[in-house]
């Protein structure tokens, strides 16, 4: 059965539709009822985007031309350059999933996720994320990302949609984590989502 929308490897034509689902779910846009729905925390420029698209690691649902939902997954060396991210490298050392010694060569850095709110609940968040999956399990066979204890929307639809395993917590800028991990050769089986990130 044919999907109700394209999915595909983000380019430069995307970049409009992107920004434009991203800056209407960033946490510093939304007030506190709208967080209630799920949030963005990573601020993205035009010119970081590019580069994910020049790397082929941006990843976006399209319906009738309209970017409906994106997903980021990158390695840490594009990531490095925020604080948070540093920090989650930081704590490689001490972390560990199934028989995976997390390095910054294994894994890759999943999300900014985010899924248009009127799009919600309707599949295409584990669909993109197969979509993703497939295309990166060529390159890594580990993915990590950590999720804001507040953003309870993107941590259910996570871990009970997408059944992504919690490796840890940490502190940041008075904020509290969780650090997850998914196994690339896992795969996704599609069914009725949640709110996503």
């Amino acid at each position: 059965m044919s999907l109700p929308y394209i999915l595909k490897i983000a380019t430069n034509e995307d970049i409009p539709g992107i920004i434009a689902l991203h800056q209407a779910n960033l946490v510093v846009n939304l007030n506190e009822t709208e967080k209630q729905g799920g949030f963005v925390t990573t601020a993205l420029t035009v010119a970081q985007i590019e580069y994910v698209i020049q790397e082929k690691g941006l990843f976006v649902a399209q319906k009738n031309n309209t970017i409906i939902g994106f997903m980021v997954a990158a390695d840490w060396i594009f990531f490095e350059q925020w604080p948070i991210f540093k920090h989650m490298i930081d704590l490689f050392p001490k972390l560990s999933y199934k028989n995976f010694s997390i390095t910054t060569e294994n894994n890759f850095q999943y999300g900014p996720v985010c899924i248009d709110r009127n799009f919600r609940g309707q599949g295409i968040l584990q669909e993109l994320f197969e979509f993703m999956r497939i295309h990166m399990l060529q390159k890594f066979p580990l993915a990590l990302t950590f999720i804001n204890k507040t953003n309870i929307p993107s941590f259910k639809a996570h871990t009970e949609k997408l059944r992504w395993k919690v490796i840890d917590e940490f502190q940041f800028n008075a904020n509290e984590y969780y650090v997850l991990a998914y196994d690339m050769l896992e795969k996704t089986v599609p069914n009725e989502a949640s709110s996503e990130e």
